[in-house]
């Protein structure tokens, strides 16, 4: 197997749940030495995803987290008590032979444990040192401690999103998580090519309130330019097209329980198309006759096609609808879109990885294809200091023997 694109690259990591462990999962598929850390009083506790649904049978505990191993491929484990002295040794040593240290606890946790990014420095004067929290570390509200819904709340995201005459829905349970991952995987490599450069290390501070502000460009652009609000007071847009205006534009019931179909008409053409398989009479009126005239009539418009798509199957329509070149298709459960969908069957966006516990399981694989340095997923999660005894032996030079007493004093 050919070497991955950032093999050489060690990463002292104590990120967690998605926003942190998402993004050191970047860099361990594409073959840095991801070294996670935990503490092994708290049994991986500061990450709950280790012992969260789903599961693959009826195991449970902190090694059997379905989230988890997704989010730790390839990752090794180790458990260290920040607690002891022996503990901060070990830590330093693991620092003063890493490339990057990475974390996305709340702000100042690791300068209280010690190890700050001026002491990081001290340790190695080269080291990259990516924080990952909802402000940042400077500010107001630096102190403020968030998850994913609470980013999105604060940013602006959660009021975007809204069915006419309802409150916010929000987007999901922690979409921040996802992006806030995507922002700080390329934080870490942007300061890694710089220290490459020039030798120079730094200490990148992300704050995932402002990773989420920057999704709300095109709000904030007409709002400064035109003064329109994002959503009106009485017609919140749903899944309404306003940037660039569109109708129909939506979600639409299909044949089947909770069975659904997008479909968007982005020109005259692609209505006058869709309007001649529907083939009913309301079609053609005077309400639907322009883009103009069906903005305005939107509401009927998106009721008659529902009533129109709620007799039909998603994917024949799908089939029809593309057939005659009208943007469509079907919203896709789980299994339709992993098992069936032929678009990406052979992408290998879905591997199987063998984790130490729950055996052969399949993962979310990276959404990119490199015809030199490809991504590679092969094991799974680390269980709880799974790697310690390998990791200190095989970079510290210690004896399983010392790595046994140190089990034993409680400092692993």
């Amino acid at each position: 197997m050919k070497q991955g694109a950032l093999s050489g690259f060690r990463i002292c990591d104590f990120t967690g749940q998605l926003a942190g462990a998402g993004a050191t999962k970047w860099l361990a598929s594409f073959g840095a030495e991801v070294i996670r850390i935990e503490d092994p009083v708290r049994q991986g506790r500061w990450d709950i995803l280790r012992g969260m649904e789903p599961f693959v049978d009826e195991r449970r505990g902190v090694d059997m987290g379905g989230g988890f191993n997704n989010h730790n491929t390839d990752k090794y484990g180790i458990t260290l008590n920040l607690r002891t002295e022996r503990g901060k040794e070990i830590l330093t040593e693991l620092v003063r032979i890493s490339d990057a240290v990475t974390e996305n606890f709340a702000a100042g946790v690791l300068e209280k444990w010690g190890f700050g990014y001026e002491q990081l420095k001290a340790i190695r004067p080269d080291i990259v040192y990516v924080s990952n929290c909802g402000f940042g570390h400077e500010g107001p509200y630096s102190s403020f401690k968030t998850w994913g819904p609470i980013v999105q709340a604060i940013s602006g995201l959660t009021f975007t999103s809204a069915l006419p005459e309802q409150p916010p829905a929000g987007w999901g349970y922690s979409y921040m998580d996802h992006p806030g991952g995507y922002y700080m995987a390329m934080a870490i490599m942007l300061a890694l090519i710089h220290r490459q450069r020039t030798g120079e290390g730094q200490w990148v501070d992300l704050a995932c309130t402002e990773a989420a502000l920057t999704l709300n460009g095109p709000a904030l652009l007409d709002w400064s330019v035109n003064g329109r609000p994002t959503r009106q007071p009485v017609q919140p847009s749903s899944n309404r097209s306003r940037w660039p205006p569109m109708a129909p534009h939506g979600i639409y019931p299909c044949a089947g329980d909770d069975e659904w179909v997008a479909i968007a008409c982005r020109s005259e053409d692609d209505w006058q198309a869709l309007a001649a398989i529907i083939a009913e009479p309301w079609c053609g009126a005077d309400d639907y006759r322009t883009l103009n005239d069906r903005l305005q009539h939107e509401d009927a418009l998106d009721a008659e096609l529902g009533r129109w798509t709620s007799t039909r199957q998603k994917f024949e329509l799908q089939q029809q609808l593309e057939a005659a070149r009208v943007p469509c298709a079907a919203v896709q459960r789980p299994q339709e879109r992993i098992d069936q969908d032929p678009a990406t069957e052979n992408f290998g966006l879905w591997p199987t990885v063998t984790h130490s516990k729950m055996g052969e399981v399949r993962v979310d694989g990276q959404p990119v294809r490199f015809s030199e340095t490809n991504w590679h997923m092969e094991r799974g999660g680390p269980c709880l200091g799974e790697h310690t005894e390998d990791v200190l032996t095989r970079l510290l030079g210690m004896t399983p023997e010392e790595v046994g007493q140190l089990h034993e004093e409680g400092v692993l």
